[in-house]
């Protein structure tokens, strides 16, 4: 028996999946779970944070740049991460982790992308991935960077979008490491300034995304450059 059709022979709109039923539920579970804690559960203070941090020595750098990778594979905010490392470590640390965290995760998450092929990695996208295929396919390290600078996209679908749409792993590498150092260190700066506000972290905030805003502003005129110029005649 052939499967049921519309009339005009197009498939019937799909009914609920249960991948959207679990996540939400998962999302439901976890705020519920955040508002007990929120309630009942004494967090300790930044100080008391940072001395266990610091007591871990070595081992919590490694441990930390190794989470970073996995939320960086994941939808999960890569914000959340960058202002952490700025409340536990400071400025500098916390730059140096978070990039080198976040760039082994997007590389890791460019590769599975590789693996998985262009037709599982836009079913995974949804919603991104027509966006994110229009962007990237057939383009390379101006438009990676850019999407990494724009504010509001998030990580994950540049990273897996790279991967399955033809950006070639130098020009992701390269792209990426130039617009990651620039926001790392803006987010890790409000981190920072967040544990200890002082007047040279607030400079350090300002000027951070002075920079980023203004890579962002190159980068997208470049980009649009780019795009606006016909390929040369053969």
């Amino acid at each position: 028996m052939s499967p049921i059709s519309n009339d005009d022979g197009s498939d019937p709109a799909p009914g609920p999946r249960w991948e959207s039923f679990v996540r939400n539920s998962l999302l439901a579970a976890a705020l519920l779970v955040m508002l007990w804690i929120a309630f009942n559960v004494r967090l300790p203070t930044i100080d008391k944070i940072q001395g266990w941090v610091s007591s871990l020595g070595w081992a919590s750098w490694g441990g930390f740049a190794a989470l970073y990778a996995v939320v960086a594979l994941t939808p999960i905010p890569v914000t959340i991460m960058a202002v952490a490392g700025g409340l536990i470590f400071g400025v500098v640390v916390g730059s140096v982790l978070s990039v080198v965290g976040v760039l082994i995760g997007c590389w890791g998450a460019y590769w599975i992308a590789r693996l998985l092929g262009k037709t599982t990695v836009l079913r995974l996208l949804g919603s991104h991935g027509p966006r994110v295929e229009a962007h990237l396919q057939g383009s390379g390290f101006q438009a990676v960077c850019t999407l990494r600078l724009l504010p509001g996209i998030p990580y994950w679908p540049i990273n897996y979008g790279s991967g399955a749409f033809g950006v070639s792993q130098r020009d992701f590498l390269l792209a990426s490491a130039v617009a990651t150092v620039p926001g790392q260190v803006s987010l890790v700066a409000i981190g920072s300034f967040v544990g200890e506000p002082t007047a040279v972290r607030a400079v350090v905030v300002a000027v951070s995304w002075i920079v980023v805003i203004a890579m962002t502003v190159m980068a997208y005129r470049s980009w649009r450059r780019s795009r606006q110029t016909p390929p040369p005649s053969g």
